[in-house]
């Protein structure tokens, strides 16, 4: 679908009506970036909101746009009905909300939701994954066009990595733990318990499914390696994706596993980054590194940095600086080239959203609902602090000189 090379960030992306579709986890490239401008810097709850729309339930996936709709999924009756909702971009009024399946929720974390994977769509259909790994296609109109249950998905996390869209197929990664359970019951210290979670095994996976269909396509084995959240993105016709104690590139066309980085780690959440010819990876935790591969496939680690290394948070790439936050507020900035510390400034909250760069701006988000706008460059420059008051861990999409951020109780947009 979208795609990007090292000659630079490279946007293919459909426009309606000037605007920038946002059809995916992070954007048209999955890097957090938008070519939008004149773009809002102050708003609050009541200030440069264009409307503010309930979303029912319980969901940490985040919008996604394309033209005058939004996207985004929920469930209901703790976490078993799964439903996809369709907003129009302009009113917020809701077009349509489609129960898709019903799902018997397993585990997760207590900041996990049984609706984290963010849809992403190729301007015909809509694609939703739940937490119990099962995939829904529907179309813009709202009817289910096919599902796909083959995966019967379990971690000790729960399920929080986003699909990718890339040349008619669906890519989902499956970076999961063993099940454990007995009549409702999780063990807490056993081996079996930590086997995929802090035990390595070779049960992970990546499916590719026909977009049309939902057939299956081919499904990549990851070999030895831990429980992720990891959202994949496409570089040079190469799947990118990360996971506990690998760094990996596959053919999309067939699954072929074409290169593969030892990379010590758990819980991998951060998505990827590209830039300078590097690949940025963050390691989860056991060690916390951020650690650093050359592009091209034979897997040439460049750098490590292990102090401020993001969770959750996303990294952002705007040339030539690499910025990192961590889940305690800690942003990082280093040069991307090096590793080399610029900056380090600690700011109050907690964070689990991914950063946006939009119109000469880095746009971070917490989890109390504030966005922190601030200046890309060597010295850390706040430029506003627009607080909304809700409970925000979805990241925010960019679409049409707007801004919809997701919370625990609405979607907003600001305008």
């Amino acid at each position: 679908m979208f795609r990007f090379c090292r000659v630079g960030v490279l946007f293919l992306v459909v426009a309606q009506a000037g605007a920038e579709n946002w059809p995916c986890f992070r954007g048209p490239t999955g890097q957090g970036i938008s070519m939008e401008t004149k773009l809002p810097i102050e708003w609050s709850a009541t200030n440069n909101v264009a409307w503010k729309a309930p979303i029912p339930g319980e969901g940490w996936s985040s919008p996604i746009v394309w033209g005058e709709r939004v996207f985004l999924t929920t469930t209901l009756q703790d976490g078993v009905k799964c439903h996809v909702f369709c907003l129009d971009a302009a009113s917020g009024r809701t077009l349509w909300d489609t129960e898709v399946m019903e799902q018997a929720p397993s585990h997760k974390e207590k900041r996990n939701s049984f609706a984290t994977p963010t849809p992403c769509t190729d301007g015909e259909r809509v694609y939703a994954v739940f937490s119990d790994g099962s995939v829904a296609a529907l179309s813009f109109a709202g009817k289910v066009l096919w599902t796909n249950r083959e995966v019967k998905f379990y971690s000790r996390h729960g399920l929080g990595a986003s699909p990718l869209l890339h040349d008619g197929l669906l890519i989902m990664p499956y970076d999961g733990s063993m099940r454990v359970a007995t009549a409702g019951v999780y063990p807490n210290n056993t081996e079996e318990e930590k086997t995929g979670w802090q035990i390595a095994w070779d049960k992970a996976f990546i499916v590719a499914l026909d977009a049309r269909t939902g057939r299956r396509v081919w499904m990549a084995k990851r070999g030895m390696s831990k429980v992720a959240h990891a959202t994949p993105i496409v570089f040079c016709g190469e799947i990118i994706s990360c996971a506990g104690d690998c760094i990996q590139g596959f053919d999309p066309k067939t699954g072929k596993l074409l290169w593969n980085v030892f990379s010590l780690g758990e819980g991998v959440t951060a998505t990827p980054v590209i830039g300078d010819g590097l690949i940025f990876t963050a390691s989860g935790a056991r060690p916390a590194t951020l650690r650093t591969v050359r592009t091209g496939g034979k897997g040439d680690v460049v750098w490590e940095h292990q102090k401020g290394v993001p969770m959750c948070v996303s990294p952002l790439y705007v040339k030539p600086y690499l910025y990192t936050v961590t889940d305690a507020g800690m942003v990082n900035c280093l040069q991307a080239a090096t590793g080399e510390v610029v900056y380090q400034e600690r700011l109050r909250g907690r964070y689990g959203a991914s950063p946006v760069y939009a119109d000469g701006r880095i746009y971070l988000l917490l989890e109390s609902g504030e966005t922190v706008v601030f200046a890309p460059g060597p010295q850390f420059k706040i430029l506003a602090r627009n607080p909304l008051d809700e409970k925000c861990q979805a990241s925010m999409a960019v679409s049409g000189r707007r801004f919809f951020i997701r919370t625990d109780k609405h979607v907003y947009c600001i305008r």
